[in-house]
């Protein structure tokens, strides 16, 4: 069996990885202890995102043609790839954490919604709160007035009551 042959599936792996991501965000993890990797895998895992470790040459034959052919430049050396499918900036926001505690771990670049980021824009865009947070947030924002006029309307029919009587 030619060895194009065996490694088409992985290539297919990638490209369906790829194909379901809205980003992909690259990270050089040389260094890290096998605890510090198992414990970003588990928290990445349960967030929804696939994290892996591809051969480059791979990698940049699934992304032929993709938005994310954008970070071929950044496919050298060890690099571990985090697809985000559900939430875009799950994968970066969760890297972040871990790229500030873990000396060994660091942003090399991302594509996100279609949009190429280095490794300094990829930081900021970790610092997107979860689009939970931001719909809980603007919720609370717009619930809030809307207390406050209830309680004014409750103490002018209390005072309209006393006065009545």
């Amino acid at each position: 069996m030619a060895k194009v042959e065996l490694k088409q599936p992985i290539v297919d792996e990638i490209k369906k990885n790829a194909a379901d991501a809205k980003a992909v965000v690259l990270v050089d993890y040389r260094g890290m202890t096998v605890e510090q990797d198992t414990a970003l895998r588990k928290e990445l895992r349960e967030a929804g995102v696939i994290y892996k470790v591809y051969k480059n040459t791979l990698v940049k034959r699934a992304f032929e043609g993709t938005d994310f052919a954008q970070l071929d430049g950044h496919l050298e050396g060890p690099t571990a790839i985090a697809f985000g499918s559900e939430d875009a900036t799950a994968p970066a926001r969760i890297l972040a954490k871990y790229v500030k505690s873990v000396d060994a771990l660091e942003f090399k670049a991302s594509v996100i919604e279609g949009t190429y980021y280095d490794a300094a824009g990829t930081a900021v865009i970790a610092a997107i709160p979860s689009r939970e947070v931001l719909i809980s947030r603007l919720l609370g924002s717009l619930q809030s007035p809307i207390t406050n006029f209830a309680r004014v309307l409750k103490q002018i029919a209390e005072k309209q009551g006393e006065a009545a009587e």
